[in-house]
């Protein structure tokens, strides 16, 4: 019969507490870098084509999950099956959080299938892949899928039997994995297994552990995703198969791990809520090294918290993990030997009781079709006193899933469990379901399973390994000046960088350094935005070559891994469902028009930061049948052209007199000339355009343009900005101290629109017609008194509604709050 741990724990119950006085003591002060950790909250997992996916971003730092005020930028990708990036947003983070939105258009080339939302920072970058959050979202098209099963429903049952079948492999695996790393001789241990099937999916199973003498060792069976464990003490000289027969009939011989003659064990055992580690070894191990030192090491998310060295004389040695010492979260505990060899690990999960009372409340239990909801949500400790944090709020119709399957990852499985693991863990909210009595033994087999070998922080860089990527506190416009048809480079050659847009007009200025280069860092600006650039010397005078580095940081490698999607079921199901809200709101499969992609030649663009239009010149027939552009100019109204000199009437610079008594332009100051939006620096780029180029040209007496780029000469404030149909044949580059461009700066965050009845918005509501998500909120802070209430009307369509929160307590605890309501007349 294998000895289990109650009966040798009383006799090491001296040993136990002389342990437990020598951890307390031990501290280790060391720190690691600064990582972050990033979570995206989305309202949903699975999105048709078309609608909007809406998310939140939660920045922690990685040691102790709290909000982390380190990058201002995350990188959120939309990425395809095929691995390309359809879509980036440059989201802005502030005090760690941040929002946005994806459009899933048939535009972007969103088709079908299974995408990949990666979200990162540059910092993250130094650590690698498995640092960069990654969720699996799916996208569908409802019209196209119930195509294809109009076709299914048409085809003969034995048929469909005959493809199910094909696609099934009658394969399965089953891995083993002894508690601390390996069996030992005379050492009771306990073994983790794990049962999978040919696309990595978790299958049940049951067995029986037979040694070399085929006698009958114990039976095993899976409890929970294919996973389980067992209790067998190995015998000397004896080695160990499984028969094993799966939940699909399907039956498999594996061999166990090989039996070690000596080592040490680590095992992790909770009893009558004390968290009890013990050291295990057998008499042959002693024998050989009589009176090991032995050094135990606890760490969690790559900080050491205990560590003691202690002289092994007997089998087994017991102490117990000090809970106020102890963090949330998993632990790696690991056995050193006298020469700092790892000897044995255990990764284990623990969960302490937080001084927090979250409330997520609705007004009623259920509701009318288009019925207003009342939600509240209050936040604090078990005392009453408020609690700072910050939540997201998604509201969204089940569309006929199950709340009891509804297990999908969260804030809390992902920062105190999957982003510890390598690897994908199947139904991660299922371990941190609080009304499952079961949870923490099943996530303990997950942990001696997939945790086994894929832990995080094993390879966990150092504080003083030397960082490749730089924290981003805003946008860097960078680059180098040097000498034209030379790389020579120019020193304290001015720069002037002006940045426009339809909100904004900002301008910067600095010097190049001591080897011609220049940065502007910390920029904060968003969506499109048109970047001027120039340059001169200490004189004011036009010199040099302006080499502007890359704005936009390159992604990421995309190292997607295929995965085997089953469509039927659960996608079919909502797919359905959906089609029910089209059908009903009078949307049917063969009404709904193919997104029609119409090109055309660009339009001129007005620069946005000119000032007021005073005179506008709209090229025509006659313009084509001008000799030059002057000729076109001197058609303009407001131009005066006098032998090839161009000037403005009335120009008016502030403060500057621009007219002589007689009302004649000053000679010596000119209007600043733009083509396509760029400043002219040479009069022959004038030249070169042909009046059959011209399509538009605005005159403006007076405009702040004369302070975003420094001139040669004093301009007179007036602009003559000329647009051009974007056939002109452009000489070799002239102005190479001058660069125009249109930038993208942070992602422009729209609104989530919820419709309200007693406020009607024909066109809005007409789109928002079929609500999947009913709801979004990605910025829920109770305030002062603990509270926040937030309202929303329900959707036309009888339904089971799902009422998501998540979000981070200021002391960094996750949190996870969900309720269900019915919508029905």
């Amino acid at each position: 019969m294998v000895p289990t741990f109650d009966k040798y724990c009383s006799l090491t119950c001296f040993l136990f507490l002389y342990l437990s006085s020598v951890f307390l003591q031990a501290q280790d002060k060391k720190n690691i870098s600064d990582i972050e950790k990033v979570y995206l909250h989305t309202d949903r997992s699975t999105y048709f084509i078309g609608e909007d996916l809406w998310y939140k971003a939660y920045n922690v730092r990685a040691s102790n999950n709290l909000l982390f005020d380190n990058s201002n930028i995350l990188y959120v990708e939309l990425i395809s099956a095929d691995s390309k990036i359809i879509a980036r947003n440059k989201t802005n983070l502030e005090m760690g959080l941040g929002y946005g939105d994806f459009q899933l258009k048939d535009s972007l080339g969103v088709k079908p299938g299974t995408y990949q939302l990666r979200a990162y920072t540059n910092w993250n970058r130094n650590f690698g892949e498995d640092f960069v959050f990654k969720k699996n979202i799916e996208i569908i098209d409802v019209f196209e899928l119930h195509d294809k099963l109009k076709t299914l429903q048409k085809t003969p049952l034995e048929t469909k039997i005959a493809k199910k079948e094909a696609t099934i492999s009658n394969t399965f695996r089953v891995d083993f994995f002894p508690e601390g790393g390996s069996l030992i001789e005379n050492v009771a241990s306990i073994v983790g297994f794990k049962a999978i099937d040919n696309n990595g999916k978790p299958i049940d199973c049951k067995g029986e552990i037979y040694d070399s003498d085929n006698e009958l060792v114990t039976a095993f069976e899976s409890v929970h995703d294919g996973m389980g464990k067992l209790q067998m003490l190995p015998m000397e000289g004896k080695k160990y198969y499984a028969k094993i027969k799966a939940s699909t009939g399907d039956e498999l011989r594996q061999d166990l791990p090989n039996v070690l003659k000596q080592g040490y064990l680590l095992s992790f055992r909770t009893i009558k809520g004390r968290n009890i580690v013990s050291i295990n070894t057998n008499q042959a191990t002693l024998q050989l090294n009589p009176n090991p030192l032995l050094t135990v090491v606890c760490k969690a998310k790559g900080i050491s918290y205990l560590e003691t060295t202690q002289t092994f004389s007997e089998t087994t040695l017991s102490f117990e993990l000090p809970k106020d010492k102890t963090p949330d979260g998993i632990s790696q505990i690991t056995l050193f030997d006298n020469n700092n060899k790892p000897q044995s690990e255990r990764l284990i999960f623990i969960e302490k009781e937080q001084d927090l009372d979250i409330q997520l409340l609705t007004d009623k239990p259920s509701y009318q079709p288009n019925e207003k909801a009342i939600v509240s949500v209050s936040s604090k400790s078990k005392t009453g006193a408020a609690k700072s944090a910050s939540f997201s709020l998604s509201v969204t119709d089940m569309n006929g899933q199950v709340e009891e399957k509804d297990f999908n990852s969260n804030i809390c499985s992902y920062f105190l469990m999957e982003s510890d693991i390598r690897g994908k863990v199947y139904h991660p909210g299922y371990y941190f379901d609080k009304t499952n009595p079961k949870r923490l033994e099943h996530l303990d087999n997950l942990l001696l399973t997939q945790g086994w070998r894929d832990f995080l922080w094993k390879t966990i860089p150092k504080s003083d390994v030397k960082v490749s990527y730089k924290t981003e506190k805003g946008i860097t416009i960078s680059g180098r000046v040097k000498q034209v048809f030379a790389d020579k480079p120019l020193i304290n050659n001015n720069i002037t960088l002006a940045l426009m847009s339809k909100k904004n007009r900002n301008i910067f200025s600095t010097v190049t350094d001591s080897i011609g280069r220049f940065q502007f860092e910390n920029l904060m600006f968003s969506g499109k935005t048109n970047m001027y650039l120039n340059t001169r010397d200490e004189k004011g005078k036009f010199r040099g070559e302006i080499v502007l580095d890359s704005i936009e940081l390159a992604p990421m490698a995309v190292l997607l891994k295929k995965e085997w999607v089953d469509l039927v079921g659960t996608t079919n199901s909502l797919a359905d469902n959906v089609l029910k809200k089209f059908t009903a709101f009078g949307v049917k499969p063969e009404n709904v028009l193919k997104e029609v992609l119409i090109k055309s030649k660009n339009k001129f663009v007005r620069p946005v930061f000119y000032g007021v239009v005073d005179y506008s010149y709209i090229a025509d027939k006659n313009t084509k049948t001008l000799a030059t552009i002057y000729d076109v100019l001197d058609k303009v109204p407001g131009v005066l052209v006098v032998d090839r000199a161009v000037s403005v009437l009335g120009a008016r610079a502030m403060g500057v007199r621009d007219e002589t008594p007689q009302g004649e332009p000053i000679p010596d100051k000119r209007p600043l000339i733009l083509i396509d939006g760029s400043p002219m620096i040479d009069p022959s780029q004038l030249a070169w355009i042909l009046p059959t180029e011209v399509e538009k040209i605005d005159v403006i007496q007076s405009s702040i343009v004369k302070d975003l780029f420094i001139l040669e000469k004093e301009s007179d404030g007036s602009v003559i900005s000329i647009f051009t149909n974007g056939n002109i044949k452009k000489p070799p580059r002239t102005n190479l101290q001058s660069i125009k461009q249109e930038i993208e700066g942070f992602y422009t965050v729209r609104i989530f629109y919820s419709p309200d009845p007693e406020k009607p918005d024909v066109e809005l509501d007409k789109k928002a017609a079929v609500r999947n998500t009913i709801y979004w909120n990605p910025y829920v802070h109770p305030d002062k008194t603990s509270n926040a209430t937030l309202n929303y009307y329900n959707t036309k369509v009888e339904t089971k509604v799902k009422v998501a929160l998540e979000g981070i307590t200021g002391n960094g605890i996750p949190v996870v709050r969900n309720v269900y309501y019915d919508i029905k007349k």
